[in-house]
C-alpha cells in the first residue's frame, strides 16, 4: 500500500474527524449479534448521533459520580470518535489494508505505532503483522483479557499474545482516553527470547484456552524489522487516531493529533 512511497517521519492512517475516516480500512461486524455489535462515528462527549435503529450502545465508563452529574467537567472529548462495540470482539473490527486486498501490505517502515483509544470498561484488543528483512511475518496481538505472554502455534505465522492494560482509574484520573504506543522493531528482536521463556498453545486450542505446554523451537522472524503488514483494531473501544512515527511519543506531536476536551486540553 505504501511500500513504494516516500515516508515522512509521521504518517497518520486513521483520523475519526477526517472526511473519509475508514477509506483505508475494511470493517467487520458480528451479524449474529446485530443489536450489540456495530461500528459507528459519533461525537465523544455527546455520544451522538445514536447508532442505527435497534442497536443498543453501551454507556461509556465514568470516572466518578461528579462526571455523571457534571458532564461539562472535561473528561470526554469535544471531537469525533469511532465507536467499535461487540460482546464477541473476534468478529467486530476494522483492518488496514482491507481484508479483501489479498497480498497487499501496509508497507510502512516506521518503528513506532500510536493508537488514541478510549477505555469503555470492556474487553479490547488490537493486532499488528510485522515483517522482517527475510520477509517472515510475526503476528502480535495485545489484549486486555490476556494475563501472561503466550505464543500461539499456527499453521502459517506464529502469533505472540501479549497482556495489555489501561491506566488505573483514581481520584486524579483526568480521562479514560489513552495514547498507546508500541515499538514494533523491538518486538521482533525479542520474539526468540520470549519464545524460550513462555508458554505456547496449539492453534486449535488458541481461542478456548486449551492445554498449554512448554514451547519448542519456532521459525520466528529474526533478521530485523522491515515493515508493518497490517493493523487490526477490535471491539470494544472508541478510536480517535492511528499513526506511525520514527520517534517515541515523548517528542511533540502535531497539534491536530492532540486530544481536546470541551473545556480544556486533556
Amino acid at each position: 500500500m505504501f511500500a513504494n512511497s516516500i515516508h515522512p517521519s509521521t504518517v497518520s492512517i486513521f483520523s475519526a474527524s477526517g472526511s473519509s475516516p475508514l477509506q483505508l480500512f475494511s470493517s467487520s461486524v458480528d451479524k449474529d449479534l446485530p443489536a450489540d455489535s456495530f461500528i459507528h462515528l459519533l461525537h465523544d462527549s455527546a455520544s451522538s448521533p445514536m447508532p442505527p435503529e435497534r442497536s443498543i450502545m453501551i454507556r461509556p465508563l465514568r470516572l466518578s459520580q461528579q462526571e455523571a452529574t457534571l458532564p461539562e467537567c472535561g473528561h470526554e472529548l469535544d471531537q469525533t470518535a469511532l465507536h467499535i462495540q461487540s460482546p464477541d470482539i473476534r468478529k467486530t473490527f476494522i483492518c488496514c489494508p482491507p481484508e479483501s486486498s489479498e497480498g497487499i501490505e501496509l508497507g510502512l517502515k516506521h518503528p513506532w505505532v500510536h493508537i488514541q483509544v478510549r477505555n469503555l470498561g470492556r474487553e479490547w484488543s488490537f493486532e499488528v503483522g510485522l515483517i522482517d528483512r527475510a520477509s517472515k511475518m510475526l503476528r502480535v496481538r495485545c489484549s486486555t483479557f490476556q494475563r501472561q505472554p503466550k505464543i500461539i502455534q499456527t499453521q502459517t505465522t506464529p502469533l505472540i499474545h501479549l497482556p495489555l492494560s489501561f491506566p488505573s482509574i483514581t481520584d486524579h484520573t483526568l480521562t479514560t482516553w489513552s495514547t498507546i504506543s508500541l515499538h514494533l522493531a523491538s518486538l521482533l528482536s525479542k520474539a526468540t527470547t520470549l519464545a524460550a521463556a513462555t508458554y505456547v498453545t496449539a492453534d486449535n486450542d488458541a481461542e478456548d484456552g486449551g492445554h498449554e505446554q512448554l514451547g519448542a523451537a519456532y521459525d520466528l522472524p529474526s533478521s530485523g524489522y522491515s515493515h508493518i503488514a497490517y493493523i487490526k483494531i477490535y471491539a470494544t473501544c472508541r478510536l480517535r487516531r492511528i499513526w506511525f512515527s520514527e520517534a517515541a511519543l515523548g517528542q511533540r506531536i502535531p497539534w491536530e493529533f492532540e486530544l481536546y476536551s470541551a473545556t480544556s486540553n486533556l
